[in-house]
């Protein structure tokens, strides 16, 4: 009974690796394919916000003919990001998004100067629609790198690790815009100076007052001294006013 005790066992002990190899394996699977699905979304608004661009040069173009070295600019990394093949990974296409992210964002900041392409129905409507999908690739770049982190800490970790270099599964690459915390915010659509009312102007990542002051330091604007009126009855006092 002695050594049929230990096959037993033994046995026992090998159907219980057997099932957590495959169950870790199955979870690099699962992830891997999360981290893709994840990644089409992101496609898909970039997608779109290429599909935009087209139509915003065109309308600045018509208004601020002067602004033509940013326009095509922004044509031409338009035009690499979708020349791209479809096998650069997330890491090498950050470069170019960041290039145009850019770029829009000082279309943006030019079209300050021109009033009436401010007040433009067909800019205004692509602003909102360009707001609208920076928001949603920033959303889906949040989701994408939230599983990118999961599945490469598994990758990396013990014992993990050695069922994900034996199933060849290879680190995911993170989608970044930029290092910089002010730079990854998207380009800000500015609406407040179309009411007529007079608003401090607001910098485009920021939307910090351009002054650079802190409002715990920005002092209040100065206000008016009040005039002190004479008392009744003091022979100080000058005629009466008015």
């Amino acid at each position: 009974m002695g050594p049929l005790i230990v096959i037993v066992v033994v046995l026992v002990i090998l159907v219980i690796l057997g099932i957590a190899v495959a169950s870790t394996y199955n979870k690099f699977v699962s992830q891997r394919n999360i981290i893709q699905e994840s990644w089409r979304q992101i496609d898909v608004e970039l997608r779109r916000r290429y599909d935009l661009i087209p139509q915003l040069v065109e309308t600045v173009r018509g208004y601020a003919s002067h602004e033509s070295n940013t326009l095509t600019e922004l044509t031409r990394l338009r035009a690499a990001a979708v020349a791209a093949p479809q096998s650069v990974g997330a890491g090498e296409k950050a470069e170019t998004e960041q290039a145009i992210s850019t770029a829009l964002r000082s279309v943006m900041v030019s079209v300050e100067a021109y009033p009436d392409l401010k007040a433009n129905t067909n800019f205004l409507e692509l602003q909102r629609q360009l707001a609208e999908t920076e928001d949603r690739i920033a959303a889906g770049r949040r989701y994408y790198n939230a599983n990118v982190r999961a599945y490469n800490t598994r990758l990396e970790s013990f014992p993990s690790s050695f069922i994900g270099n034996f199933g060849k599964f290879t680190p995911a690459d993170y989608f970044e815009l930029d290092a910089a915390a002010t730079e990854r915010q998207p380009p800000k659509v500015d609406f407040s100076g179309l009411s007529g009312g007079a608003s401090p102007a607001l910098t485009p990542t920021t939307g910090q007052p351009t002054d650079g002051l802190p409002p715990s330091v920005r002092q209040p604007a100065a206000q008016p001294e009040a005039i002190e009126q004479p008392r009744a009855g003091d022979p100080n006092a000058g005629p009466p006013q008015g």
